[in-house]
């Protein structure tokens, strides 16, 4: 166990556990986005609450959370760690100077996009998971959806993070790909144009929901 332990501190430990993690994410969003895509059949909600009971009574659901939740933690632990130990070895001069020209908007911003994203999860948590999963408060997720993208500031708010993730992901895609030494000339400028697709789809579906909610959607 200590060779695991001292393999993950290591420096290629650290960057492959943050590709890892951040895959297994990337993977879990597309299931996540591809579920939630039912909000839009016209039944009434009836598709919706069918599949988030599906989901409620899958076997083994706790196990599921509980793996899906160790993975969030270890992205999010990774990334502060790999960044504070990135600032103290990285020269105050050189990163004002150069970082603009050794790297991309995205790659500069990925702390501060992962943690207004972070902020974004444990209220987008509270408003659909706990109050559905842990109060009941309605057995009607589909009802507490509508209420809640009914609301304009949170609907803003939401779309905004939705376009911070694209953001986030659009880096943190091509970044897996590299750590795991996926990145030949041949081949970059595919995984590049690919990770763009990527993250613009998930911003644009993900945002697509309060937009819908707040500007068209008129009850059944």
């Amino acid at each position: 166990m200590s060779w695991l332990l001292e393999s993950l501190n290591s420096s290629i430990g650290k960057k492959i556990l943050m590709a890892v993690t951040g895959i297994s994410l990337i993977l879990f969003l597309v299931g996540h986005l591809s579920g939630n895509m039912a909000l839009f059949a016209n039944d009434g909600g009836k598709s919706f609450n069918a599949y988030a009971e599906f989901l409620h009574h899958l076997p083994g659901l706790m196990v599921i959370e509980i793996i899906l939740a160790s993975v969030f933690l270890l992205h999010i632990l990774n990334a502060l760690r790999l960044w504070v130990e990135n600032k103290k070895a990285r020269p105050v001069k050189y990163a004002v100077n150069a970082s603009s020209k050794n790297s991309t908007i995205f790659s500069r911003t990925m702390v501060q996009t992962g943690s207004i994203i972070l902020i974004f999860l444990i209220v987008h948590l509270k408003n659909f998971w706990y109050e559905y999963v842990i109060l009941k408060s309605n057995d009607n997720l589909f009802e507490i959806v509508v209420e809640t993208f009914k609301d304009p500031v949170y609907s803003g708010l939401y779309i905004l993070a939705m376009i911070l993730l694209g953001f986030h992901l659009n880096h943190g895609f091509q970044s897996a790909f590299q750590t795991f030494g996926w990145n030949h000339k041949k081949y970059t400028p595919f995984i590049n144009f690919l990770g763009a697709i990527y993250s613009i789809a998930m911003a644009v579906g993900f945002a697509s929901m309060p937009i819908y909610f707040l500007f068209f959607y008129g009850g059944n």
